[in-house]
């Protein structure tokens, strides 16, 4: 199968930038860490602080699912409830 690029993006809410931001950090390591993960890089708009992205490459779409089925992901999911604007990804596949 073929390596799979995700885009992650993240808007926080205002006045929950800071702490979505260093959520969305505890989860660097342990997704490093991971089976299959190739890159997994977080970025923050020079614009707009409150804009996210994750760019990650997998080795394949089953070892990205098992991961967004972790426990790190659940534990970011309940310590950000409710100071996330909008959530949306990206399944890209490399051509050249």
């Amino acid at each position: 199968m073929t390596q799979l690029t995700i885009t992650g993006n993240i808007i926080a809410k205002k006045g929950h930038i800071d702490t979505v931001k260093a959520e969305l950090e505890k989860l660097i390591a342990p997704t490093r860490a991971e089976d299959g993960c190739i890159q997994y890089d977080l970025h923050q708009d020079n614009e707009d602080p409150a804009y996210f992205m994750f760019y990650e490459n997998w080795e394949n779409r089953e070892l990205w699912q098992t991961h967004m089925s972790n426990d790190h992901l659940k534990r970011y999911m309940e310590a950000t409830e409710g100071m996330v604007e909008k959530f949306w990804i990206h399944e890209l596949t490399h051509i050249a």
